[in-house]
């Protein structure tokens, strides 16, 4: 028969080996979840779902359709990547993470990895989509413009951990 103060020791001493109480073994999820399994499928779901969504609202037009499904997803895109700080969990690197934003934690901060060239593009696919649906009308392709430009621009890598003006900074 095992006491508790062995059973403790043994199982403090496995501990320290690995990631206890999760289900993966990566110090950082935030670095890997762009590559798991199905989740390029799901995001390009999701956004088709958004845009059958706006369809189904019978006052909007199909160019303001277009404009509003760029809008919210470059909207998404710019908050949940480029805004919001650190991991929604608890990870054992030492607040490594705690500063930077999800794209700056993506692939461990390699950039050009096949997950930031995807996230990159749909954002520019979706802009000529929307373009082309609102045929090129002056307001809409300003307002598509400028929304493409605010979440592409902090992609680049000139931008990896720069913060403008100082918004963000902590």
């Amino acid at each position: 028969m095992i006491n508790l103060h062995e059973w403790c020791t043994y199982y403090a001493l496995d501990s320290a080996k690995m990631n206890v109480g999760v289900a993966h073994s990566e110090v950082n999820p935030n670095t890997r979840v762009m590559n798991s399994r199905g989740i390029w499928l799901a995001y390009l779901l999701l956004t088709t779902a958004l845009h059958v969504v706006l369809l189904s609202i019978p006052f909007l037009s199909v160019p303001v359709v277009w404009t509003l499904t760029n809008i919210i997803h470059n909207l998404a895109m710019y908050l949940f990547l480029h805004t919001v700080k650190g991991t929604p969990f608890e990870t054992p690197d030492q607040g490594k993470a705690r500063l930077l934003t999800h794209w700056e934690q993506m692939d461990y901060g390699v950039q050009f990895t096949a997950s930031r060239k995807f996230l990159t593009i749909s954002p520019i696919v979706l802009y000529i989509l929307a373009s082309f649906y609102t045929k090129y009308d002056t307001t809409h392709f300003l307002v598509n413009t400028g929304s493409l430009l605010s979440v592409l621009l902090p992609k680049l890598p000139q931008f990896h951990g720069v913060r403008l003006f100082g918004i963000n900074k902590y």
